[in-house]
């Protein structure tokens, strides 16, 4: 009898064992951060096929000038983006996007009180200024210097071919 008693615990232990070992266990920190990471990243993947690409938007770009040099550091479709470098520094990122695979950027430009060369423009925090150009692009200034000020980024927003990126459409 004891002996029965005996092997009749030790299946209790080992069913029960193995079922809690089949529970929902949360996520380790690792796990919650891969899949916050992966989510993120393809709720973002998505670029629409009608996007264009990074290349047509170099030729929009302002040209070197003075001290400046402009130099191209990224390229892909629906976006395009330079280093403004003066004396071998960074000053400011220049950039153009097609906002027609993230409608929610335009959202932004709908209450904007100023504009740049008549297109709607806004302060994106302390160090950028954007303008939205033909109601689809996005062209874009941000400070990488502290002497670069908004002012400086109102001027080179001002020296984006911005009527030839609007014929763009």
């Amino acid at each position: 009898m004891m002996r029965l008693r005996h092997i009749a615990i030790a299946l209790l232990l080992v069913v029960s064992l193995l079922l809690g070992s089949c529970g929902n266990n949360p996520p380790s920190r690792f796990e919650q951060a891969q899949q916050a990471s992966t989510q993120g990243s393809q709720r973002n993947q998505a670029v629409s096929k009608e996007a264009e690409s990074g290349g047509s938007f170099n030729k929009f770009f302002p040209q070197a000038e003075g001290d400046f040099k402009v130099v191209y550091s990224q390229e892909k479709k629906g976006f395009s983006q330079a280093k403004l470098k003066r004396d071998g520094k960074d000053m400011a990122m220049l950039s153009i996007s097609d906002t027609i695979s993230t409608p929610d950027a335009k959202t932004k430009f709908q209450q904007s009180s100023q504009d740049i060369n008549g297109y709607p423009a806004v302060a994106q925090g302390s160090k950028g200024t954007a303008v939205l150009v033909a109601d689809r692009f996005q062209v874009k200034v941000l400070s990488r210097d502290d002497s670069f000020v908004a002012g400086d980024r109102e001027t080179w927003l001002g020296k984006f071919d911005l009527d030839g990126l609007a014929q763009l459409k």
